[in-house]
């Protein structure tokens, strides 16, 4: 394990196998020096941690802990792609998409149970712009969904 995976490990953490995809899609794809994962949902163990808006049946104390659990998905599709974590020299962009009841207004504090992760995990790398936005439904009846952007140390040609 390399420093990325022990700070998750300090957290009670492990990265994820890679979730399968719902649809006709790749969990990551590389190109060049970035790595941008597709829409990771709040899977754990092969189900949902929980469905529902927020601000209706799912609390937003509930969809950080899905945004987390879909920022460690996102990590995993990452590894995935890369086979090591600390290849990774910043986490760019993190787009988090919160399924919301009409009057919830509160999508960043929740995607912030994403960044406050990736920050844990990758440090001062993991500091990153990022997007909160509400939406009306999500794949599966899922509260939450999000998507990472990483540039990665070297590109794949200049790899051993």
């Amino acid at each position: 394990m390399g420093a990325v995976e022990d700070r998750l490990a300090e957290l009670g953490l492990a990265v994820p196998d890679v979730a399968a995809p719902v649809a006709s899609y790749v969990p990551a794809v590389r190109s060049g020096s970035y790595v941008y994962t597709s829409g990771q949902l709040p899977m754990r163990s092969g189900e949902l941690m929980t469905t529902g808006k927020v601000g209706g049946g799912v609390s937003p104390e509930d969809a950080a802990a899905c945004a987390e659990q879909c920022a460690l998905n996102a990590i995993a599709a990452v590894k995935a792609e890369i086979g090591d974590l600390d290849a990774v020299r910043r986490v760019v962009k993190v787009v988090c998409f919160v399924a919301s009841e009409v009057d919830f207004t509160g999508q960043p504090k929740v995607a912030n149970g994403a960044s406050d992760l990736l920050g844990r995990a990758f440090g001062d790398a993991g500091v990153h712009a990022r997007s909160a936005v509400g939406v009306p439904v999500l794949p599966l009846d899922a509260p939450v969904e999000l998507e990472i952007v990483v540039e990665v140390s070297s590109p794949p040609d200049q790899q051993s």
